[in-house]
């Protein structure tokens, strides 16, 4: 529930607190004959009723009722002309519709402002430095906490540059895509040509993808091989299409 929807049943007034504003700033109601305590009473009451407080809620209530307490006691006990200058009725009103629209700024200001710490709270650090109070440290005092050569030689470790990565175990990425068109390039233009003669120089992984990709082609009807004796030679011959 919020201020606007509390209930009051007044000598002269009857209905929601936002009506009972809206009616005191058209001037409808004289904020004069308009009892203030019972508007805290009310509102006491409906805590009560409820048993738990809103503190920005509370927070409203006490802004807007201390509002009005200070127009009716300017307008109640006008003090002497040296002390406190009497307000016209409507300077009055236009004095009390200001502050109610400056708290509203404010509260929009204070929503705001909730609204993105909550959401950036995850990243919230100090990102301000100390106090030079607290920064000033006697050199007196100060104690050594490591050995100046173990220092030295921790800063000279990081100095130095580290030696290059040894990357001779890393294998080129051989695909079978690759070898496949290896392949066929060899036989473009010829009926055959000899495994050993075309692909004897390659690594050893190269030339294992490479039987793969014959595999290949021989399953999709491309091209066939012949071996005449066991680690004999290997001839690949192009199927005519």
């Amino acid at each position: 529930m919020t201020v606007a929807d509390l209930d009051l049943d007044l000598d002269v007034f009857a209905g929601p607190f936002d009506l009972l504003m809206a009616v005191v700033l058209r001037e409808e109601i004289d904020l004069a004959e308009v009892e203030l305590s019972a508007v805290v009473v009310a509102y006491v009451e409906h805590l009560e009723r409820e048993g738990e407080l809103e503190l920005e809620v509370a927070t409203e209530f006490l802004v807007l009722i201390a509002a009005l307490l200070e127009l009716k006691s300017r307008l109640l006990l006008p003090g002497a002309e040296e002390d406190l200058e009497e307000l016209a009725p409507e300077e009055a009103v236009e004095e009390l519709l200001a502050r109610l629209m400056e708290y509203r700024r404010y509260r929009e200001a204070a929503e705001m402002l909730r609204a993105r710490f909550e959401g950036q709270r995850g990243y919230l650090y100090r990102s301000a430095p100390l106090p030079p109070d607290l920064r000033r440290v006697a050199l007196d005092g100060a104690t050594a906490v490591y050995e100046p050569e173990r220092l030295a030689a921790a800063l000279g470790d990081l100095l130095t540059a580290p030696p290059p990565l040894d990357v001779s175990h890393i294998r080129p990425t051989v695909s079978l895509e690759k070898r496949l068109r290896a392949i066929r390039d060899a036989l473009t233009g010829k009926p055959s040509i000899d495994f050993d003669e075309q692909f004897g120089g390659e690594d050893r992984l190269t030339q294992a993808v490479t039987l793969f990709a014959l595999l290949e082609l021989y399953r999709k009807g491309e091209a066939t091989w012949k071996q005449r004796q066991p680690l004999g030679p290997i001839e690949i011959r192009r199927v005519a299409g």
